[in-house]
């Protein structure tokens, strides 16, 4: 543990007074606020859109940065702009597709002290700021008409199980959630099956239904198409 976190740590334990933890938590709710505001204003204008999420550490030669890349390419030929994190790897691979392919290119950065910036590939009018990843996710749902999970980390995963929870409970319309790359995947799949599912009855069976896995972009994109094609869009929340 460095200093910084050790800092960070000590500062949460020290006493206050009801003045100054009414004072700190007021200005918080003014800032999440503004985030929300901010978010509703330039998201409401965009129209459909994909979210694609996946590692920020994926490098421009690993075979999943090129998937991403085709995905976003093939989903703004059919008429969806593409949501990422806004910053690099998989999210880069995603805005460069999408801004290739003439479509929308939405960025929702979010600030970090290490390893994240917004990429290059985003539409300068379609950049947008976090400072919280709760209010950030919420954009992402809300905006989004599908969800197409590539390899990441702990990140992802987040994205992915909040996407497939709010699915699962109703609480946004069931739009579809898409994991690309089978490999990737088989693991955290076989546990879920096993595990969760056969042993532990913590889901039902028809939970499996609520995401698609799939190894190409065509596959990935048709996931999409097929769904809509059936519904008309509408916002998730």
């Amino acid at each position: 543990m460095n200093t910084n976190e050790e800092a960070k740590i000590r500062k949460a334990f020290e006493d206050k007074t009801w003045q100054e933890v009414k004072a700190a938590d007021s200005w918080q709710i003014f800032k999440i606020m503004a985030e929300f505001v901010d978010g509703f204003e330039k998201m409401s204008k965009i129209g459909p859109c994909v979210s694609v999420f996946g590692s920020a550490r994926t490098k421009p030669e690993n075979p999943y940065y090129k998937l991403a890349e085709e995905i976003a390419f093939k989903l703004t030929r059919e008429g969806y702009g593409v949501i990422t994190g806004g910053g690099p790897g998989i999210m880069e691979a995603a805005n460069r597709g999408a801004k290739a392919g003439g479509g929308k290119s939405v960025g929702l950065n979010i600030v970090l002290p290490f390893e994240q910036s917004s990429n290059s590939f985003i539409d300068k009018d379609k950049i947008i700021d976090f400072d919280y990843f709760f209010v950030r996710k919420t954009i992402f749902l809300r905006y989004s008409q599908g969800f197409i999970a590539l390899p990441g980390g702990f990140g992802t995963l987040d994205e992915l199980f909040e996407a497939l929870t709010l699915v699962q409970t109703n609480k946004i319309a069931h739009f579809p959630i898409v994991l690309a790359g089978k490999k990737y995947w088989s693991g955290m799949l076989d546990w879920i099956k096993t595990t969760m599912l056969a042993e532990e009855h913590n889901i039902s069976e028809e939970d499996l239904d609520l995401f698609k896995v799939v190894d190409t972009a065509d596959e990935a994109v048709k996931v999409i198409v097929d769904f809509y094609s059936q519904y008309l869009l509408k916002p998730n929340f």
